[in-house]
C-alpha cells in the first residue's frame, strides 16, 4: 500500500526512540532495563521503530469497545513488519454516556495524545478512535506532535430494523421519542426499540458526526483509502487494522510525517466529501481546529464555497433514507469520491504516499440509489446544502445550519422569538400548555456555547412543543449557540458566534423580537434598532456559571469560539514544543 518511491529511507540512528534506547548511558540502561522487565528480549525492541498505539478503547463506549481486540491486530502486523508496538490507553470520549458533553473533552484527548507521543520513545502512531470527538482530537494531537501517524477508524455499527422499518441510531431515536410524546407509539414499543435499534459494536450507522469525521479523515488522507466505510463487525475491519500496523512501520522508515504531505488541498478534498455525504454541522468546528494545528488557514467561507458547488450525493440518514452498511456495500467512500472527481485535488497524497487519483482508479458504485451521481443528487443545491453559513446582527462571526435537513418552507422565515436562557428553563416550559407559541415562532436557546455551557453540548435540536406536535408540526426555526447531533435533522441554526455567554448579540434577544432568516441570502438578523440594542448591551450581565477549578475552569478560560474551532488558544499553531531532554 505504501509508495516509497522518491522518499529517502532513514537509518536506525534517525529513529526518535533511539534517543531513549541506544546511548551507552545510565539513563538509556534504565530504559532498556525497564523494557526487559516486561518480558521482552533486548533484540525485540532495540534498533526497531517503536509504534505507539493510541487506543480510546473503553467499556463505557460501545463505539470503541472492540478497539481492544483491534489493537492486537495492529500489534501483530507491527511485529511482522519489524517494529515494536506499544499500546497507550487514552481518554475515550464516547457519546451518550459522557456528560455534560464529549466536546468539553475533545481538547483534553488532543492534549493527551500529543503528550503521550512526546513523553515516550515513539517513532510513529496508530490512532484508534471513531466516535464523534475522538477523530478530530486524535488528529489534532498527532498534528501538533508531527510524527508519522495513521488513523484506524472504529467503523459504523450494523444496520438496525424494528418491525420491518429501518432504524438508524440517533436519527430515529428522536423521531420515536416525539411519537411517544404524542401517543403514536406505546411505552411497550419504546422499551422494545431500546433493545433493537443498536445491533452491534461500532459508531452510529447514520451519517452522524462519527461517520462524517472518519470519512473526512479518509478523504484528507489520514486513513488507508476507504477504511472509514468498513463496518465495525465485518471481518475486513481487523484486516484493515493490521494493514495500519504494516503501513505505519513503512511511514516511520521514510519519515512520512503530516508536515511533509498535508496541504490545504487535502482539507479541501475532505470538505468536498463532507458536503456530498450530507455530513454533520459539527465538522465545521473540527475541521478548523485540525487545520489550525497543521498551520493551515481554513475558514467557514472555505467550506461554504464548496457547499455551494457540491450537492448531497449519499443517500444516508438524516438527509436520505439508508444506513452506513448500505453505503459500504454500494462501494463506500472511494466510490463516492470517484463521482466527485471534478471537484477533487487529485494530486494530493496521504499516509500511503499515493495520490488521490490512485485511490479511486478502481473504485466503482454498485448501488446508484445509495451513491448518487451529480445528475441525480439526493438533495439538489437549489433545495438545500450540507452546510449553510449565516451572518447578520445576530451572528456577526457566523452561524451554521444543514439546510438539506430542514423543511424547505422555513429556509426563508420571519417570526417572533421565544427565548430560553438555560436547558433547564427550556425543559420546564417547552410543553407548558400556557406557552404562547405557534408554528411561526422562533425558539432560541442561549448560554449553551463553548464558555456558557461549558463545552457547547448538543442541545441545539430544540424539541417541538407538544401542543404543536399534536397539530402535526414537525419542524420550526430553532437557534442556539450550542451544537446539534449529526444524527438529527430540522431547521436548526447552530454555533452562533460570538456566543451569548461572552456578550454576543444572542445575549440581547428578547422574547417577542422578530427574527428574520434568509438562507439563500446567507443572513440571520433580529429586527431590533441599533439604539435599543446598545441600551440592552449596557444593561447586560452574564448569567452562565463560572468554574473555579477542574478541567471546566481551564476550558472556560482558554477555549476559542466556534468559528475558530473551539480549540484552546495556547494549543493552536505556534512555536514547536522542544523534544524532552533525556538526562
Amino acid at each position: 500500500m505504501f509508495d516509497a518511491s522518491h522518499l529517502r529511507k532513514v537509518g536506525v540512528s534517525d529513529l526518535r526512540s533511539q534517543r531513549w534506547y541506544a546511548p551507552d548511558t545510565i539513563r538509556a540502561f534504565a530504559h532498556r532495563q525497564r523494557t526487559q522487565q516486561m518480558g521482552l528480549n533486548r533484540e525485540e525492541f532495540l534498533g526497531k521503530p517503536v509504534i505507539g498505539i493510541i487506543n480510546t478503547w473503553s467499556e463505557m463506549s460501545a463505539c470503541h469497545v472492540h478497539l481492544r481486540e483491534r489493537a492486537e491486530a495492529v500489534k501483530r502486523a507491527v511485529w511482522a513488519a519489524g517494529g515494536y508496538p506499544v499500546e497507550l490507553p487514552a481518554l475515550s470520549v464516547g457519546e451518550v454516556m459522557v456528560k455534560p458533553t464529549t466536546m468539553l473533552y475533545r481538547n483534553f484527548l488532543a492534549m493527551e495524545t500529543e503528550e503521550l507521543l512526546r513523553q515516550h520513545p515513539i517513532d510513529g502512531a496508530v490512532l484508534m478512535g471513531g466516535c464523534d470527538k475522538s477523530t478530530p482530537a486524535l488528529l489534532m494531537g498527532a498534528l501538533s506532535m508531527d510524527i508519522p501517524a495513521i488513523f484506524c477508524p472504529a467503523g459504523p455499527m450494523s444496520s438496525g430494523k424494528w418491525r420491518g422499518h429501518i432504524t438508524g441510531a440517533g436519527t430515529h431515536t428522536k423521531k420515536f421519542w416525539d411519537q411517544l410524546r404524542v401517543g403514536a407509539i406505546t411505552q411497550h414499543d419504546w422499551v422494545e426499540l431500546e433493545g433493537a435499534m443498536t445491533r452491534s459494536i461500532g459508531t452510529c450507522n447514520t451519517m452522524g458526526t462519527a461517520s462524517t469525521m472518519t470519512s473526512i479523515a479518509d478523504a484528507i488522507g489520514f486513513t488507508l483509502p476507504g477504511a472509514s466505510s468498513i463496518p465495525a463487525a465485518d471481518s475486513r475491519h481487523p484486516q484493515m487494522a493490521a494493514l495500519c500496523g504494516k503501513t505505519i512501520v513503512d511511514m516511520v522508515w521514510h519519515d512520512h510525517r503530516p508536515s511533509k504531505w498535508l496541504e490545504k488541498g487535502n482539507f479541501l478534498n475532505g470538505i468536498v466529501a463532507y458536503m456530498a455525504l450530507g455530513g454533520s454541522t459539527n465538522a465545521a468546528i473540527h475541521l478548523i481546529a485540525m487545520a489550525n494545528r497543521a498551520k493551515i488557514a481554513l475558514t467557514l467561507e472555505d467550506m461554504e464555497a464548496v457547499a455551494r458547488e457540491v450537492p448531497v450525493l449519499a443517500n444516508l440518514f438524516p438527509s436520505g433514507d439508508r444506513l452506513m452498511e448500505d453505503f459500504y456495500f454500494a462501494g463506500g467512500l472511494m466510490a463516492l469520491m470517484k463521482k466527485l472527481e471534478p471537484f477533487l485535488r487529485l494530486d494530493m497524497v496521504g499516509v500511503t504516499n499515493r495520490p488521490v487519483s490512485d485511490w479511486i482508479e478502481n473504485a466503482a458504485c454498485f448501488d446508484e440509489d445509495v451513491i448518487r451521481g451529480l445528475n441525480n443528487p439526493v438533495i439538489p443545491l437549489s433545495t438545500g446544502r450540507a452546510l449553510a453559513v449565516l451572518r447578520g446582527n445576530l451572528c456577526p462571526n457566523g452561524a451554521v445550519m444543514k439546510s438539506s435537513a430542514a423543511q424547505p418552507s422555513l429556509l426563508k422565515h420571519r417570526g417572533p422569538a421565544i427565548v430560553f436562557d438555560t436547558p433547564q428553563e427550556l425543559s420546564e416550559r417547552i410543553d407548558d400548555p400556557a406557552l404562547e407559541v405557534t408554528r411561526d415562532s422562533v425558539l432560541i436557546l442561549r448560554n449553551a456555547g463553548p464558555v456558557g455551557a461549558p463545552g457547547m453540548p448538543e442541545w441545539g435540536n430544540l424539541p417541538i412543543p407538544k401542543k404543536l406536535l399534536k397539530d402535526g408540526v414537525t419542524d420550526m426555526v430553532r437557534i442556539s449557540d450550542s451544537r446539534m447531533s449529526g444524527t438529527h435533522y430540522g431547521t436548526c441554526i447552530l454555533h452562533v458566534a460570538p456566543e451569548a455567554a461572552v456578550g454576543g448579540p444572542l445575549a440581547l434577544v428578547r422574547t417577542g423580537d422578530i427574527i428574520e432568516l434568509d438562507v439563500a441570502a446567507g443572513t440571520l438578523n433580529m429586527l431590533v434598532g441599533d439604539e435599543e440594542l446598545a441600551a440592552r448591551r449596557a444593561a447586560w450581565k452574564p448569567v452562565h456559571r463560572t468554574y473555579g477549578r477542574s478541567f471546566a475552569a481551564l476550558y472556560q478560560q482558554h477555549v476559542t469560539q466556534a468559528d475558530q474551532g473551539c480549540d484552546f488558544d495556547f494549543l493552536q499553531a505556534g512555536e514547536a514544543v522542544p523534544e524532552p531532554h533525556i538526562y
